[in-house]
């Protein structure tokens, strides 16, 4: 008999896509059926009081319990993140400090990028053993670190890994919290990514596949389905690339209708998609501000 516990979620979220963080959050709430309440934490990376609210509104049940974390009290006072030169924001780092700001009690997390909608009851997820490995997660489209199209780990000979070994997405983790402070892995992931700053294109992502390379556990393709592919009966849709909320979309239409009829079900219902520049500025305005904190740090 599976024990009822809490289960525990993490996502980070500007106010840019907050809009994407409304549809999984009603995603999660309505296709969970199993009982257990779901604390969901939102690391805030600067949203609006006025958005803030209106996803706090976004669950009308005792289903999901939503704790705020403010992004500067999540990554600690005096870390050096690394800056590297790709358009994707430095909160994606924020995913790996979920050990230390989660409460001391808590064992397991799951974190789902905010790009993402959750159409299975995400406890079926939770109460997969991960064989006593300290993080689990769905192979990338890239599939191994040293394909022959295009290779994951471009500098993977150097680092002595096999060109075969699997390579996950760091959209969908879960991570045994525990384990992981344990064995200090933020720590180790920040080194790997500083040391090798210049072949990286998916910084946290490298980071993590070359520390947990072939230790860790892999979850069936249905968590992680991409949006570029078609998985019949997808348990997890993650948006890559191209987003719902812009016009330009143009990947699977099943999924995106997945995503209107949870958004829909929220206080954003009748939103209607942003041109393609705005994607650009966004983009932008990440780059501007990691080269300025190159130049004041």
């Amino acid at each position: 008999m599976i024990e009822r516990t809490n289960i525990t979620v993490i996502t980070v979220c500007d106010n840019h896509y907050a809009i994407m963080l409304a549809a999984l959050i009603k995603s999660i709430e309505v296709n969970h059926l199993s009982g257990e309440l779901i604390n969901l934490h939102i690391v805030d990376d600067h949203i609006s009081k006025k958005t803030r609210n209106k996803i706090s509104a976004c669950t009308k049940t005792n289903k999901i319990n939503i704790s705020w974390h403010k992004i500067e009290n999540v990554i600690p006072k005096g870390t050096i993140l690394p800056l590297d030169e790709t358009s994707y924001p430095l909160n994606m780092y924020a995913r790996l400090f979920i050990p230390y700001f989660l409460d001391e009690t808590i064992s397991k997390a799951i974190y789902v990028d905010v790009d993402m909608i959750v159409n299975s009851d995400i406890s079926e997820l939770w109460n997969i053993s991960m064989n006593d490995k300290i993080i689990g997660g769905v192979v990338d489209q890239l599939k191994i670190i040293g394909g022959e199209e295009w290779t994951a780990i471009s500098n993977y000979k150097e680092l002595g890994l096999n060109s075969q070994s699997k390579y996950f997405n760091s959209g969908l983790l879960v991570m045994d919290v525990l384990k992981w402070r344990t064995n200090d892995i933020t720590s180790k992931i920040f080194k790997c990514i500083e040391q090798n700053k210049e072949f990286i294109r998916f910084p946290d992502q490298y980071g993590l596949n070359v520390v947990f390379i072939d230790q860790w556990h892999e979850f069936d393709a249905k968590w992680n389905a991409y949006a570029n592919q078609d998985i019949e009966k997808p348990a997890i849709v993650h948006f890559i690339m191209t987003k719902p909320i812009y016009k330009t979309y143009n990947l699977n239409k099943r999924y995106e209708q997945l995503f209107w009829t949870y958004l829909n079900q929220t206080p954003f219902a009748g939103f209607r998609p942003m041109s393609k520049f705005r994607y650009y500025l966004q983009k932008g305005k990440i780059k501007i501000n990691k080269k300025l904190l190159k130049i004041f740090n």
